[in-house]
């Protein structure tokens, strides 16, 4: 076989992902927070972008001619600071007083004596008297920091432990309890790190155990019950019993309570009440990071002819422009090196540009496309929630799953049911009876929800109960689908409930 060289040309079609689409697809997933946190970022490594500030109508540079310049009119009423003030013997006799009672701080001492009197064009004062600037006041300095679990046990540490070794295993345990206030490290391994007695550390944990709030430095859920009772002195028999048998109290089992603890019916729906009203994780009081409110990328508000008008906040939407003025002032006369990169500046901020505005344009799309979808909800709530998925939202505006998936992400839309995820709207379909119109999954569990909430103490509903319930409604659905509904929900079991209400009526 002959080996022989030559020359073809082909032509193929590929989809490239170039630093550029990989950009626009990175912009579409990013959430508000997030999407100005990366424009700051452009901004300060780019120069050719620059922030699209509003005009506000303020101009702070002074007119010179105005009065400004030549300093205030006589009769201006707002020149409150007077020049030509009345002697001191003048005002003294006034007042009926020398002036040093009335202003002792600020009295000048007369020229005969030994401090010398300052002209009055003279301001020169003192290094440690410095005027402060504006520019350099930070009100943020003066603003109180919430106090963390750790400072706040120092703090009475130092009140409730006189010997010096126990303060230091005090600190040290201290040190280990996390943000829930309890202590998730053994007692023997900290007396070795420390190498201190067993006995010593366990009598500092004691006094840290009397520490506010009540039930820290516990090492489990029972120890932290059993402090927190102590404090108020309810700790008997039979609530050590019942707080060595929480699993009973979870399962609900009342009739076992009972008869582990040797209490009637009443004290026992006292004594749950009791351990109802104490706090598992103490140290969330302390150190707790603020709430972040959500802020809507799209507004969905009711028109006056009764559709739907679907807008973009503004406020999250970052506006940036291309400074291209500033890029053929400095382009110019450049060498090879600089030129390039002042070209791919350019380009970077192009389509940075081009790429926030084709964000805004989808994400007001897509968001159109599920208020149209949707508005059996905005009119009628969650029962009326319809199934959907992004295939039927991507097929209707003309675009890929994977870009409405994109879209979804991260994106909140405020409508007068309250603010959702988009995402929310997805919802899995199941099927009618007799062949109906599907229905979604989360209009199920709300069905569930209020079917559970509206159930009598002497007719609690099983799931079974819950299936015909649902069947004769039109939805069709198993059993084991209303468990696991149930379950998502929080919601305890029907024998549960049952003794639940029983112990409450």
């Amino acid at each position: 076989m002959a080996l022989s060289q030559k020359l073809e040309l082909r032509q193929s079609q590929s989809l490239v992902m170039t630093p550029q689409l990989m950009q626009a697809i990175k912009l579409l997933q990013l959430s508000n927070l997030d999407l100005i946190a990366y424009v700051d970022a452009e901004l300060e490594r780019n120069p050719m972008l620059e922030r699209a500030e509003g005009d506000d109508g303020a101009d702070a540079s002074p007119d010179p001619d105005g009065p400004a310049a030549d300093g205030p009119a006589d009769d201006d009423p707002a020149d409150w600071l007077q020049t030509d003030l009345e002697p001191d013997g003048a005002i003294a006799g006034k007042l009926d007083t020398d002036l040093a009672n009335i202003f002792p701080d600020d009295h000048v001492k007369p020229a005969d004596e030994t401090m010398p009197v300052l002209p009055a064009e003279s301001w020169a004062v003192a290094p440690s008297r410095q005027p402060v600037s504006s520019d350099d006041y930070n009100l943020e300095a003066f603003v109180a920091q919430q106090k963390s679990l750790a400072d706040h046990l120092t703090d009475q540490l130092g009140l409730a432990v006189s010997d010096p070794t126990m303060r230091l295993i005090g600190h040290a345990i201290i040190n280990e309890i996390d943000e829930a206030g309890y202590l998730r490290t053994d007692v023997g391994s900290l007396a070795e790190r420390l190498a201190a007695p067993v006995e010593q550390v366990e009598r500092t944990l004691a006094a840290v155990h009397t520490l506010e709030p009540a039930g820290v430095g516990a090492r489990d859920l029972a120890e932290c019950l059993a402090i927190q009772l102590r404090e108020r002195d309810r700790f008997d028999p039979a609530m050590a019993t019942m707080v060595a048998n929480l699993d009973l109290v979870a399962k609900r089992e009342y009739a076992a309570l009972r008869k582990l603890c040797g209490v009637d019916q009443e004290d026992l729906t006292d004594m749950i009440d009791e351990i109802r009203s104490l706090d598992p994780k103490p140290g969330h009081a302390f150190g707790a990071s603020d709430v972040q409110t959500v802020i809507p990328d799209v507004f969905v508000r009711q028109g006056p002819d009764g559709g739907w008008q679907v807008e973009l906040n503004s406020a999250t939407l970052p506006r940036v422009l291309v400074n291209r003025a500033y890029h053929a002032t400095v382009a110019g006369g450049r060498n090879g090196g600089d030129k390039a990169y002042l070209t791919d500046c350019l380009q970077s901020a192009n389509w940075l540009v081009k790429s926030l505005d084709q964000r805004a344009r989808t994400i007001l799309k897509v968001a159109s496309e599920i208020v149209r979808q949707q508005d059996a909800f905005l009119l009628n709530g969650v029962r009326h929630l319809r199934p959907l998925n992004l295939k039927t939202v991507a097929e209707a505006i003309g675009m890929h799953e994977s870009t409405v998936s994109r879209v979804t992400s991260n994106k909140y839309v405020a409508t007068p049911r309250g603010i959702f995820e988009l995402k929310y709207f997805f919802t899995a379909a199941i099927a009618a009876v007799a062949g109906g119109e599907a229905h979604s999954a989360e209009a199920v569990r709300h069905r569930i929800r209020e079917l559970i909430a509206d159930e009598d103490a002497d007719a609690v509903l099983s799931d079974d109960v819950i299936v015909r319930i649902l069947r004769e409604s039109g939805v069709d659905i198993a059993r084991r689908t209303v468990a696991k509904y149930r379950e998502a929900l929080r919601i305890p079991s029907s024998v549960q409930r049952r003794r639940e209400k029983r112990v409450s009526g």
